[in-house]
């Protein structure tokens, strides 16, 4: 992405996910993020809220709103991959229905077409209400599917999982190939963001928002809906222009700087340029001496492996309380060391911050079990099991951990 195009983006914006139970009670959440040109923020979090009212407590009026809706009132189907849903071919989806009278989500994944289908008379409901509330609904989606564009983002490792009340099945080139409703469902473990814990309920309205600020970088999820694609398209046209202008004002008021400053200061710029001259390149001698004492400092205490002071001996007692019976450790090296051949002879290096443990279990099933209650640990950034080598003759395999804390 170039400088200025990072400015034409939604560059803030709100997921907000009402889903509707069978009882017809309606719970929503709101997940707000802001985008610094490559680093997305995550800020304002809210679950269970009650009425869409209650968002004007918490977000400003006149941000812009990706939409979701799930529940109650939301066909999902299943079909074989079809490129693009129309009035020719949705017989084959709803049968007896009218084209018009539905907004349809085509989420092609693999082999399949998971097609979500809402009347509009209910999703315009929802959306003038958005409006009447002074936000800016720029897209909507259906059901958890648009969670595909950030599963990168969080602790998921497994094809299948479970979160916010939906259990996805994947293949192995990650897939969808089943979704599953139920409410009762909940993620077998703690969700991460990245290394940041974040509320399950709140992945979908998170995932709606990274769809509207990422959107020019990938497809996202969503419902067609011609009335908001034409907002998107004029908002994204309105910030282009108004960064162009400022951008023009911008440099016009600098020429007019520059020709005042060249104009009223051309007498004593010569005297001046040679004092700062000497002095630019003594501070510059100085700090180019400065910067490579310092830089072989880091890289002494780099090489013996300094990490910031973290007590070892306190990761290792917690990794062992975690231990499955069913497992043996064989040997825990904390930041292992590197061996570095130099023309001067051997030097010794350290990974600095990484744990790695090898062991034996008769069964990778405690192994997994172990790297689970693993990531659960506030201080774990990364754990990934190396390898799992099974030995017939023992009757027992042995697996390689590291962990990047």
């Amino acid at each position: 992405m170039n400088t200025l195009e990072q400015y034409y983006r939604i560059r803030q914006a709100a997921g907000v996910h009402v889903h509707i139970k069978p009882d017809g009670i309606v719970v929503i959440q709101t997940c707000s993020v802001l985008a610094h040109g490559n680093k997305l923020d995550v800020g304002q979090k809210n679950t269970d809220l009650t009425k869409l009212d209650d968002l004007k407590k918490y977000l400003s009026a006149g941000l812009p709103v990706a939409f979701n809706l799930s529940g109650k009132g939301i066909l999902q189907k299943r079909i074989e991959k079809i490129d693009a849903i129309n009035l020719q071919n949705f017989h084959q989806i709803l049968p007896n229905a009218n084209y018009e009278d539905f907004y349809v989500q085509n989420f092609i994944s693999g082999e399949y077409s998971f097609v979500s289908l809402v009347r509009k008379n209910e999703a315009d409901k929802w959306l003038g209400e958005l409006k009447n509330l002074e936000f800016v609904p720029l897209m909507l989606s259906l059901g958890p599917f648009a969670m595909d564009s950030v599963i990168n983002q969080l602790n998921i490792y497994e094809q299948d999982f479970q979160v916010a009340g939906y259990r996805i099945k994947r293949n192995q080139n990650v897939e969808w190939i089943e979704c599953h409703t139920d409410e009762t469902l909940t993620a077998t473990f703690p969700v991460k963001l990245a290394s940041e814990k974040i509320d399950e309920k709140l992945v979908i309205p998170y995932a709606s928002a990274f769809q509207l600020v990422i959107g020019d970088r990938i497809k996202p999820v969503k419902a067609t809906v011609e009335a908001l694609d034409s907002d998107l398209q004029d908002k994204l046209y309105a910030n282009k222009r108004k960064t162009l202008s400022v951008l023009g004002l911008i440099v016009l008021f600098a020429a007019l700087i520059v020709n005042f400053l060249v104009f009223t200061s051309l007498n004593n710029a010569n005297a001046a340029l040679s004092v700062r001259l000497s002095t630019y390149q003594q501070d510059t001698q100085n700090l180019a001496q400065l910067t490579e004492h310092v830089k072989a400092k880091e890289q002494r205490l780099t090489r013996l492996g300094w990490d910031g002071g973290i007590n070892k001996s306190v990761l290792i007692d917690k990794l062992s309380l975690l231990l499955p019976p069913e497992v043996t450790l064989e040997e825990i090296t904390v930041n292992p060391m590197i061996s570095d051949k130099t023309h001067s002879g051997k030097s010794l290096n350290f990974e600095a911050g990484k744990i790695k443990i090898k062991g034996i279990a008769e069964h990778i099933l405690p192994v997994n079990e172990w790297i689970a209650r693993i990531n659960t640990q506030m201080w774990v950034k990364n754990v990934r099991l190396e390898d799992f080598i099974y030995n017939n003759e023992l009757n027992s395999g042995q697996f390689t951990i590291t962990i990047n804390y």
